[in-house]
Protein backbone atom coordinates (compact mmCIF):
# COMPACT_ATOMS: atom_id res chain seq x y z
CA UNK A 1 0.00 0.00 0.00
CA UNK A 2 1.42 3.78 -0.87
CA UNK A 3 0.26 6.96 0.82
CA UNK A 4 0.35 10.24 -1.08
CA UNK A 5 0.61 13.02 1.28
CA UNK A 6 -1.31 16.06 0.41
CA UNK A 7 -0.37 20.02 -0.41
CA UNK A 8 2.95 20.78 2.36
CA UNK A 9 2.90 17.42 4.39
CA UNK A 10 6.02 14.87 4.52
CA UNK A 11 5.59 11.11 5.10
CA UNK A 12 8.26 9.49 7.27
CA UNK A 13 9.24 6.26 8.18
CA UNK A 14 10.97 6.11 11.47
CA UNK A 15 14.25 5.20 11.70
CA UNK A 16 15.20 1.65 13.26
CA UNK A 17 17.69 2.81 16.38
CA UNK A 18 16.07 1.87 19.27
CA UNK A 19 17.79 1.73 22.22
CA UNK A 20 17.62 -1.69 23.45
CA UNK A 21 20.00 -0.92 26.50
CA UNK A 22 20.75 1.21 28.48
CA UNK A 23 24.14 2.90 29.67
CA UNK A 24 24.09 0.80 32.84
CA UNK A 25 23.48 -2.53 31.24
CA UNK A 26 19.48 -2.38 31.76
CA UNK A 27 17.62 -3.94 28.75
CA UNK A 28 14.84 -1.90 27.91
CA UNK A 29 11.28 -3.77 27.07
CA UNK A 30 9.60 -2.85 23.77
CA UNK A 31 6.80 -0.97 25.52
CA UNK A 32 9.31 1.28 27.56
CA UNK A 33 11.19 2.51 24.33
CA UNK A 34 11.15 5.87 22.50
CA UNK A 35 9.92 6.34 19.21
CA UNK A 36 12.95 7.74 17.28
CA UNK A 37 12.73 11.58 16.58
CA UNK A 38 14.22 10.96 13.20
CA UNK A 39 13.11 9.16 10.19
CA UNK A 40 13.66 8.69 5.97
CA UNK A 41 11.31 10.86 3.77
CA UNK A 42 9.41 8.20 2.06
CA UNK A 43 6.87 10.48 0.03
CA UNK A 44 6.05 14.46 0.06
CA UNK A 45 3.47 16.58 -0.93
CA UNK A 46 3.08 18.62 -4.31
CA UNK A 47 3.72 21.86 -2.05
CA UNK A 48 7.07 20.47 -0.42
CA UNK A 49 9.87 22.72 -0.79
CA UNK A 50 13.10 21.88 0.87
CA UNK A 51 12.79 17.89 1.73
CA UNK A 52 12.44 14.69 -0.45
CA UNK A 53 12.26 11.35 -0.27
CA UNK A 54 15.27 9.73 0.94
CA UNK A 55 16.66 12.54 2.95
CA UNK A 56 16.66 11.62 6.68
CA UNK A 57 15.23 14.36 8.81
CA UNK A 58 14.59 15.06 12.17
CA UNK A 59 11.28 16.11 13.60
CA UNK A 60 9.71 16.85 17.50
CA UNK A 61 8.92 14.25 19.07
CA UNK A 62 5.19 15.28 19.49
CA UNK A 63 4.64 16.45 15.93
CA UNK A 64 2.69 14.73 13.49
CA UNK A 65 0.27 11.78 12.93
CA UNK A 66 1.44 8.55 13.37
CA UNK A 67 -0.13 6.22 11.12
CA UNK A 68 0.71 2.05 10.19
CA UNK A 69 0.59 0.70 7.07
CA UNK A 70 1.56 -2.65 6.35
CA UNK A 71 2.86 -3.49 9.69
CA UNK A 72 5.28 -0.39 9.38
CA UNK A 73 5.24 2.42 11.32
CA UNK A 74 4.96 6.53 9.64
CA UNK A 75 4.61 9.88 10.30
CA UNK A 76 2.79 12.44 8.31
CA UNK A 77 3.98 15.98 9.30
CA UNK A 78 3.69 19.14 7.70
CA UNK A 79 7.08 20.20 6.10
CA UNK A 80 7.65 23.49 8.73
CA UNK A 81 7.34 20.99 11.67
CA UNK A 82 10.57 18.98 10.28
CA UNK A 83 13.76 20.60 12.52
CA UNK A 84 16.23 19.78 9.80
CA UNK A 85 17.66 17.29 6.97
CA UNK A 86 20.83 15.31 8.54
CA UNK A 87 23.40 15.05 5.32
Amino acid sequence: MKIKPLKDRVVVKYSEEAIEKTAGGLYVPDVAKEKPQKGTVEAVGSEVKEVKPGNTVLFDKYSGSKIKLDSEEYLIVKEEDLLGIIE
